[in-house]
């Protein structure tokens, strides 16, 4: 799962999220993984959780 250890990454280094926001990320991320969700579902629900996601996708080159 090379997308997500990438997302994770990409988070923690983010300086457009709160350390409470990256936490709380993470864990839904680490979730979410658990329950095999599609890495596109998981992109649609952390820009509706927060937009700055989008920018980050797209620094990753994950989108």
């Amino acid at each position: 799962m090379p997308k997500y250890k990438k997302l994770k990454e990409g988070i923690q280094k983010t300086n457009k999220l709160s350390e409470e926001e990256k936490t709380s990320t993470i864990k839904k991320i680490e979730e979410w993984i658990k329950e095999d969700r599609a890495f596109g579902l998981i992109y649609d629900e952390l820009v509706e959780y927060n937009i700055a996601f989008k920018e980050i996708f797209k620094e990753l080159g994950l989108v």
